[in-house]
């Protein structure tokens, strides 16, 4: 079906300028890639002792906690269907100024994804082939992707179809692997229910506490909402691809996970958490699997996770520059491939520029990304409440009060389980960010939106 003139960008005084390609299917890859279906594998270790071995539970409760929020964004862009995701849905469910903010917080969350994968991603190469330092592997992440981001989003969907295949592959090798060794007691590994639950190592404080981890696995679902001006499946494809890939991901993550933990069952045994999935990995099928989950993990993060993150910060730098909240030349669109090109290389310099500072401290860099992303997403649920109820005078009180509140609570749970240098850096972020504001107002290059809801 193609997007009718009423419900794109024309609607919200907007020209429609991005390439309206993308179908239902293009926008659930795009999901399923940034949320990386094998994320588990770089964190496995951390939340399987942090939820005493229950950790197919920590992503069960994780995926339910973040449908809360997923359907607030379904909500929202079938409303306002534009690509400025969150920024959109605060400035228009709320008002200009808090619309801002909630860009402006995004902004932290999406501008330093890309540099934390391809910091991650570039590690974990530089150890496996010492004899390339981290930069090159840098340059050449932050090289390919710049160049298929620019392509165009068809380009770039076609390259997201390949890549999440073979992360679909890898994953059934693993889950195949993992079920052989499994059935032959490998290490000891017998079938049980206790990686999602356990009554005897069971306590709601330590299942949450690993929630709180878990749950950043499922950042990026969001980030369908910044294609909304490149969909032409109708106003409602965006929520749905963003509800379904959040239920897919979530029962792989769920799983692998449950897999991992019987064929390793002693949680306290592992040599390092960071390392933890590939030393399961290795015992389940050897060290051709142990090498095979690192050479995916990398590949997954350098390239898949942090091309569409890449693709999804250029739309919320592009938006907010054609409202003049930005400096207006990152709005400026490339004449033959239709993308935002500007934002894009911006984004790539961005990248190099932070992996070089925090080469050696990505638990700080983690930290700034969790911040950006929970904070936006708690106005995106008071957008919801206040759009619906106060300005569309809706009485449907499940859908736009209760609902969006369970969500707010969820994620204000996790956000308040957050590493103190994670708040004192967020907040220093926003600071900026409303001195910014103020200093759009006071000389005069502020836009407000002038175009109401149809």
């Amino acid at each position: 079906m193609t997007e009718s003139k009423s419900s794109t960008g024309h609607s919200f005084g907007y020209k429609q300028e991005l390439n309206r390609a993308l179908s239902f299917g293009d926008l659930l890859i795009y999901g399923l890639i940034f949320m990386v279906p094998i994320a588990p594998f770089g964190i496995y270790g951390q939340i399987a002792i942090g939820s005493h071995g229950m950790v197919a539970l920590a992503y069960a409760i994780g995926m339910v906690g973040m449908l809360f929020t997923a359907f607030s964004y379904s909500k929202m862009s079938s409303a306002i269907p534009i690509a400025g995701s969150v920024y959109s849905y605060a400035q228009r469910g709320i008002n200009d100024n808090v619309g801002f903010i909630a860009g402006w917080l995004i902004l932290l969350d999406y501008i330093f994804i890309p540099a934390l994968l391809y910091l991650v991603s570039a590690i974990a190469l530089a150890d496996i082939v010492p004899q390339i330092p981290v930069l090159v592997w840098l340059i050449i992440f932050i090289g390919f992707n710049t160049i298929i981001n620019i392509r165009g989003i068809v380009f770039t969907a076609k390259t997201n179809k390949v890549i999440l295949f073979l992360e679909f592959v890898v994953l059934a090798v693993f889950i195949f692997v993992g079920i052989a060794a499994i059935a032959r007691h490998v290490n000891g590994a017998v079938f049980t229910f206790k990686p999602l639950f356990d009554p005897a190592q069971f306590s709601l404080s330590t299942v949450m506490g690993a929630v709180s981890i878990a749950v950043l696995s499922f950042l990026g679902f969001d980030a369908i909402s910044t294609l909304s001006e490149e969909s032409n499946g109708g106003k409602k494809a965006v929520g749905k691809a963003t509800i379904f890939s959040l239920i897919i991901v979530g029962v792989l993550f769920i799983i692998q996970t449950w897999v991992a933990a019987l064929v390793f069952p002693n949680y306290n045994a592992f040599k390092s958490p960071d390392t933890a999935f590939y030393q399961v990995a290795g015992i389940a099928g050897g060290d051709w699997l142990r090498i095979v989950t690192i050479v995916a993990t990398a590949v997954s993060w350098g390239i898949a996770n942090a091309l569409v993150a890449q693709t999804a910060i250029s739309r919320i730098l592009y938006s907010m520059a054609r409202d003049r909240k930005l400096p207006h030349f990152l709005s400026k669109i490339h004449p033959k491939y239709k993308t935002p090109y500007i934002s894009t290389l911006l984004v790539a310099l961005v990248s190099l520029i932070v992996t070089t500072i925090f080469a050696s401290q990505i638990g700080k860099l983690a930290s700034v990304v969790n911040f950006g992303a929970l904070s936006s997403f708690i106005l995106l649920h008071l957008a919801v409440m206040n759009y619906y109820l106060r300005k569309q005078k809706s009485k449907n009180y499940l859908q736009y009060f209760i609902m969006p509140l369970i969500g707010l609570l969820i994620i204000g749970f996790v956000w308040w389980n957050l590493d103190p240098l994670a708040k004192t850096l967020g907040f220093s972020w926003l600071a900026i960010g409303i001195v910014y504001l103020i200093f759009l107002k006071i000389f005069g290059k502020d836009t407000k939106i002038s175009v109401d809801l149809p």
